[in-house]
């Protein structure tokens, strides 16, 4: 997979969300050079990259879509997201080896941390 596209309608705001909870950079930046502001976003390695695309006027509401980011330790980055006002949810564990929990992007999109 390449990259998966999310609409918003501030991009400044979901900049900030990839930034600063999620732990991506900006990878690309095409604000000024396209028609419509595009900003991709990825983690050290450059693996997928999260492409923001800013339309104002977007209805889109995120529901029924997760996007799945590996931690180095959930609890950690429960008690850090809880600690933020993000409201994650309680930390699932359906098996003894797997813990993840899930907070919303500014767009509804959920996000896993596992």
């Amino acid at each position: 997979m390449a990259h998966i596209t999310i609409n918003t309608q501030c991009l400044e705001e979901s900049i900030s969300f990839y930034q600063e909870v999620v732990g991506l950079s900006i990878q690309n930046d095409f604000r000024k050079t396209s028609g419509m502001p595009i900003v991709f976003l990825a983690n050290a390695q450059g693996e997928t990259s999260v492409e923001l695309i800013e339309n104002k006027e977007n209805k889109y509401s995120g529901d029924g879509i997760s996007i799945g980011f590996h931690v180095d330790n959930v609890i950690e980055a429960h008690e850090k997201m809880a600690n933020a006002g993000l409201n994650p949810t309680p930390i699932i564990s359906p098996n003894p080896n797997v813990k993840f929990f899930f907070v919303k992007d500014p767009n509804g999109v959920n996000i896993q941390f596992i």
